[in-house]
This record gives C-alpha cells, sequence and structure tokens, in this order.
C-alpha cells in the first residue's frame, strides 16, 4: 500500500533506493520480488502521470535502485561480514557529492541501516564518519527489531524520529487507525476501492485490501512532500507525518507490555530524539465561518491527532494522482497553488497589527478557492491563543493585533487553500509571526 503510493509522489520525493529488509513481521526472509512488482505497475501509469507533472523517473531508474538487505532479524545481521546490497547503497549515497540530507524511511526493522553505520564507524575517520551521520535523518515506524535502540545509543548525532513501545500509542496509528471524531470514511474498503484500487490502471490493481491497517508505513515518508505545511527538518512544527519533540522519554511511562509475537520490548533510552507530542485540535474548526465558539466541536487532546487531524487532505491529493496514473489532464483535478503577499516570516511588537494575505493564490485548472487561516498553537512557542477579534477565517486577507509577551515568542499562523475540484485538493503556507515585547 505504501508503495503505491509513494510512486505516485516519485516526481516530488528523489527516490535514491528502496531496500527490502526483515521485520518484526518477516524475521528470516525478504522479498525484493514484490517491490519489483508494484515498481513494474508503476511502469504502466508512468506515461500518463507525466502528462500531469515532470519529473517522474523512468522504470528501469527504479528498478535499477531496488536492493536487497539480508534476510536475518535484528543485530544478527549487524558485523563484519553483514554488509548487503542495501547497507552498501546507503554508504555509497552517503558518499555522493550532495548537499540533501539523506532520509532513511524505515518501514521494517533497522538491521540494514545499523549495519551501514558499523561499518562507516569502522572503516572512516571519525570526522568523515561524522559528516555522514549528520546527513541522515531516520523515520522508523516504531522499533520492529532491537537495531534501532543501538543506532539511537551507539550514534548519538543522528537525526531519528521514532514512537518507542507498542504500536497502539505510537503516533503513526493516526494515519490509518479509526478514531471517534476523525474522518474515517476516507480510510473505509469502499472509499479504496473507488478512490484507488478499481478503475485506475495497473497501479491501482496492485493496491492490496486492508489486512490490519491501512498502510502503517506511509507516515515515514509523506512529511517530505512539498505542500507548503511539511518542513521535514522540523519535526516540531507539524505536518502531514505528525508532529514531534525532541526530549528523552521516560522508560517508565512507556506501554511496553507483550501483546503477542510481534513486539519488541524497548529498553531505555541513552539521548533524546524526535517522538511523541500532542495537539490539541477540534475537528470541526476548518469548517467554521468565524472563530466563535463550536459548542458542537469538542476538542481531542492525542499523538495521533497530529497526523488524522490532515487525513482528509492526504487522502484527496492521493485519489487525484491515482486519477492521474489513467486519464487525461482536464479529466482530473490539480492542486491549487497557495501565495502570500506578505512575508513567511514577520516581526512585530506587542500590540501591533499584522496582516496575514493570501491574494494571488491561484488554480490550474481555473478552479473556485477556499481560504482557512488558523493558529498552530503547539507549533509555536506562545502559550495563548490569538483573538481573531470575531473574524471570519475564511478571508483571503486577515489583520491580526499581536498579543502582549513578556519575552520574544513566535506563533504559528497556517493558511489552507483548497480548490473546490473532485477531489477538492488543498496547499498551504505556514507565516512565522515572531513577537516582541513592547
Amino acid at each position: 500500500m505504501s508503495l503505491v503510493r509513494l510512486l505516485t509522489y516519485s516526481n516530488v520525493i528523489d527516490i535514491r533506493g528502496i531496500v527490502a529488509t526483515t521485520s518484526v513481521f518477516q524475521k528470516n526472509r525478504i522479498e525484493p520480488e514484490t517491490i519489483q512488482r508494484i515498481v513494474s505497475a508503476y511502469q504502466a501509469a508512468r506515461p500518463n502521470l507525466i502528462k500531469h507533472e515532470t519529473g517522474y523517473p523512468s522504470y528501469e531508474t527504479l528498478s535499477a535502485r531496488v536492493k536487497k538487505g539480508l534476510p536475518v532479524y535484528g543485530m544478527e545481521g549487524v558485523g563484519e561480514g553483514k554488509d548487503s546490497e542495501g547497507s552498501n547503497l546507503i554508504i555509497s549515497e552517503l558518499e555522493r557529492p550532495d548537499s540533501r540530507p539523506l532520509w532513511i524511511s524505515i518501514w521494517g526493522g533497522t538491521t540494514t541501516l545499523a549495519q551501514a553505520l558499523w561499518k562507516i564507524r569502522k572503516t572512516l575517520p571519525g570526522e568523515q564518519a561524522e559528516r555522514f551521520y549528520q546527513k541522515l535523518r531516520v523515520y522508523a515506524i516504531s522499533d520492529q527489531d532491537d537495531t534501532g535502540a543501538w543506532i539511537r545509543k551507539e550514534f548519538p548525532s543522528v537525526f531519528y524520529i521514532c514512537s518507542p513501545g507498542r504500536f497502539e500509542h505510537a503516533t503513526w496509528m493516526g494515519f490509518a487507525a479509526p478514531y471517534p471524531s476523525a474522518d474515517n470514511a476516507v480510510i473505509s474498503r469502499e472509499w479504496l476501492t473507488k478512490n484507488i484500487q478499481q478503475g485506475h490502471g495497473r497501479l491501482g490493481a496492485a493496491y492490496p485490501d486492508i489486512a490490519y491497517v491501512m498502510e502503517g508505513d506511509t507516515p515515514a515518508y509523506i512529511s517530505l512532500i512539498p505542500n507548503g505545511l511539511n518542513d521535514p527538518e522540523h519535526p516540531n512544527y507539524g505536518g502531514w507525518g505528525g508532529r514531534y519533540e525532541f526530549y528523552l522519554p521516560k522508560f517508565e511511562e512507556q506501554d511496553w507490555r507483550p501483546t503477542g509475537p510481534y513486539t519488541v520490548r524497548p529498553v531505555p533510552e541513552t539521548r533524546p530524539l524526535w517522538t511523541n507530542a500532542e495537539d490539541t485540535y477540534t475537528p470541526a474548526m476548518d469548517r467554521r465561518l468565524s472563530s466563535s465558539a463550536d459548542k458542537e466541536a469538542q476538542p481531542i487532546k492525542s499523538a495521533q491527532a497530529t497526523i488524522w487531524r490532515w487525513r482528509e487532505e492526504i487522502q484527496n491529493d492521493f485519489a487525484a494522482r491515482m486519477c492521474w496514473a489513467t486519464k487525461s489532464y482536464k479529466e482530473c483535478n490539480h492542486p491549487p497553488v497557495a501565495v502570500l503577499r506578505t512575508p513567511e516570516e514577520i516581526n512585530v511588537r506587542s500590540g501591533e497589527e499584522f496582516v496575514l494575505d493570501a491574494n494571488g493564490s491561484h488554480d490550474p485548472d481555473g478552479d473556485s478557492l477556499s481560504y482557512f487561516w488558523f493558529q498552530y498553537p503547539e507549533a509555536g512557542d506562545y502559550p495563548g491563543l490569538v483573538d481573531f477579534r470575531g473574524s471570519a477565517q475564511n478571508l483571503i486577507r486577515m489583520v491580526l493585533t499581536a498579543p502582549r509577551v513578556e519575552s520574544p515568542k513566535t506563533i504559528h499562523f497556517i493558511l489552507k487553500v483548497t480548490d473546490k475540484g473532485e477531489p477538492p485538493l488543498t496547499r498551504y503556507k505556514r507565516v512565522l509571526v515572531h513577537v516582541r515585547p513592547e
């Protein structure tokens, strides 16, 4: 599931390799042939995808980048003589003269990455090895073997996003698990059949039915999509992959009780990492015309809400790209272009007015646009809510007043620009307002 979606975004995410590995669910074998089968389905879709956006890599390029890890589990695959196509690929990518960070999107176990790090430390001078460590960005779908905790302990400078402990408490569960206040229709079997699987060519047909949850691995890369909201270098800003904070989680507060054969018992963390954070989110907020209280909408506070608050927009975006796989440009919807006429960072003093202006936003299909502005409190460090002064939050231009502060604070405002195509698509802008005391 997650690979089908990833391939529809392969023109905006530079896929340097896809490595077949073991995991807590599959400890003694790997299946690169499954990856190749889905890449082959992408081959059938690519001629149509490039009618909608440029940059989709060729089938030959992606197929050549499918590599094998070792068919062994956890630390059994780390050490002398344990190199693999996958671990060698990670090292070769770090050696390339490319200033971009290298994201390792972990959907299973981390054995292949652990072996690459083991070899780097053994074979390279310390200064060069450290440069490689600092170039890495890891987002792991929890710990699915014992190498994740080992990596965090042995390589403290590696940027690492993870939810240690039982899966049901992990942030990434907010992508696909049903919640009472979330839009669960867009993760239903019926929605997937209509919008992804049926009538969308070989790539849609390659998308399997739900067996446990939908796309448990997609959060590990979806924050890399350049939609105006996502900022992968700042997990604390929040985005489609969730919001995380950098701290040392307390082992005694982790729920590590075994839940069956697919449990990796965590160990105490030895250093801070990017891990679970909570948003307080009111599901109906973006449907209100004003900032007046909505008595029917109850705020929800959870780590999973940092993802499911965006779920309808995420799913609509995927559905549009699956349309691209088989239909002409005129038959499909394309995302709007969100534009700011004001700076993305604004400096003001307490009590001063400032302007948020989205004039110039437009849609490539000529669709009508809707606008919605809101404050994202958890992404900033101002503890309160800014008064919208009774203004409707769906205006194209907002005039607000900076709150009173006793020390410098930063407030995040998010603009949603949504078209009225089918399905409706959303792009964002983020404005950071830095407020100084009078």
